[in-house]
């Protein structure tokens, strides 16, 4: 297209590729997640493969499928942290879904092959936000244009009373006089230094915006008829012409609405579909979450009968198919999957054979101990501890724990575990909760009282933890 911005030839080989070696991949979630090692391998060696097959002659390349992922372990162990944790660390399209949100066929519910749909629309979103950023240069240098003609418009050419009044152009109509012409040029220049030099960004000016429709969440759902809604909504959106509508925003804001709708011309779509229909064929990871909910423990009627059926939906995508979605035809065959459940009620076994036959490598995350509970508090970057303290130092109050009060919270998460339901880490949010409420609550009157520092020790924790964590029946309540 003549319009479009001459961008250098790409390959999908730009995205979804992550370099580093299992040993760093494994380093980087340990960052974040305490213990599981087993799993941090697997995933780590399943991201390198596929830094491997890319390396790959073409005639075996299309041989070597993912080994998909099967997690086994209770809630709070750390399976969906890691999925969370790769999604951030990876280059490639990632989506997470719960299983129980998609039905049989025939049922009321999320059709499976959505699931790809999303994918796309992620890869999609990955890709344009690439493109975004190569012809950011161009889009700024045409947004300042368009930014100047709002500030300093060009003077209107004189006109007869007739052409005003038939709306034609006059041939012969005079142009305005130079003078204004020199003074507009010369106003266009004095803004546009005063622009540059940043001087003019909280200044309020009007202009015309487009005025996006509302999708019409809730007309189209469940089954095929939600992929429906979305085609019909675009193929509206394109017979339509685009409204607009003034508004009132600043230099600055207006900037940036500027800069987007000049990326979006100058950004090719069509190559844009079609880098990201290669991206999530070859770099799509899927996070199946809660797989044993859908598994059918011996022979069943009732409501089972649409989770067996919801194992035979996801089977084809799992094996290998062709989704069509609004970019394209979709292959799933080396797009990676990696399923969780916790499997209490239900085991691996009883999902339907072909399906455990589909998630070769299977990893077994261990339940937290009290040593792997004083990590949690403490080592990651994101620990519970270092959040609380944060927290509490924007009211000015200094929150610490002794090493002894973080061993005694630790144990209590493990002796609660173990008694009632194991709920894993997550244990760890409703004990703090308890434990901090008070400090939390009267903050702000401690600060004004001129109190800025909470110390926690072993014996603060006793007092506000002891008896709830003694109570068995109590603790099953509140904890």
């Amino acid at each position: 297209m003549a319009d479009k911005l001459e961008l250098k030839k790409h390959s999908v080989d730009e995205f979804g590729v992550n370099e580093q070696t299992p040993r760093e991949i494994v380093e980087e979630l340990d960052k974040y997640i305490v213990g599981q090692d087993d799993a941090k391998r697997s995933v780590a060696i399943a991201l390198r493969n596929r830094w491997r097959s890319r390396k790959l002659a073409d005639d075996i390349r299309d041989d070597v499928i993912p080994k998909n992922i099967l997690m086994i372990g209770s809630t709070g162990v750390g399976k969906t942290e890691i999925a969370r944790r790769l999604a951030r660390l990876v280059k490639a399209p990632f989506v997470k879904v719960e299983a129980t949100k998609f039905t049989e066929v025939g049922y009321v519910g999320r059709d499976v092959e959505s699931i790809i749909r999303d994918l796309m629309q992620i890869s999609v979103r990955m890709v344009r936000k690439q493109r975004t950023e190569e012809v950011k240069e161009k889009a700024t240098e045409n947004a300042n244009e368009r930014l100047l003609d709002i500030l300093v418009p060009e003077p209107k050419r004189a006109q007869n009373s007739l052409s005003k009044l038939f709306g034609a152009v006059d041939q012969n109509a005079v142009p305005a006089e130079e003078p204004a012409a020199e003074n507009n040029n010369a106003g266009r220049e004095f803004v546009k230094k005063r622009l540059e030099a940043g001087k003019m960004e909280d200044q309020i000016i009007e202009m015309e915006v487009s005025d996006h429709a509302k999708p019409m969440v809730g007309m189209f759902s469940g089954s095929s008829l939600e992929n429906m809604g979305e085609n019909l909504q675009d193929m509206i959106g394109s017979l339509v012409p685009k409204r607009t509508r003034k508004r009132k925003v600043t230099v600055a804001a207006a900037r940036k609405i500027l800069e987007q709708e000049e990326a979006e011309k100058l950004i090719d779509m069509e190559e844009v579909a079609e880098t990201a229909v290669q991206l999530a064929e070859r770099s799509g990871i899927v996070f199946f979450d809660e797989i044993d909910k859908v598994a059918v423990k011996g022979s069943s009627a009732g409501p089972d009968v649409s989770r067996e059926g919801v194992q035979r939906d996801i089977l084809p995508i799992v094996e290998g198919s062709t989704v069509m979605t609004k970019y394209g035809p979709v292959k799933t065959d080396f797009i990676l999957f990696i399923a969780a459940g916790a499997f209490h009620t239900a085991k691996p076994s009883d999902l339907i054979p072909e399906l455990q036959g589909r998630f070769p490598i299977r990893v077994e995350l261990k339940s937290l101990r009290k040593e792997d509970f004083e990590k949690i508090l403490t080592e990651p970057q994101n620990a519970l501890i270092k959040q609380y303290r944060e927290l509490l130092k924007t009211e000015g109050l200094a929150l610490e724990f002794e090493p002894s009060a973080i061993g005694r919270i630790a144990e209590m998460a493990y002796d609660v575990n173990e008694q009632s339901e194991d709920i894993g880490a997550r244990r760890l949010h409703t004990l703090l909760e308890k434990l901090l409420e008070e400090v939390s609550f009267s903050a702000p009157d401690m600060v004004k009282e001129g109190k800025t520092e909470v110390r926690i020790d072993a014996a603060y924790v006793d007092e506000k933890l002891k008896e709830i964590a003694k109570n068995r029946d109590l603790s099953q309540f509140i904890l």
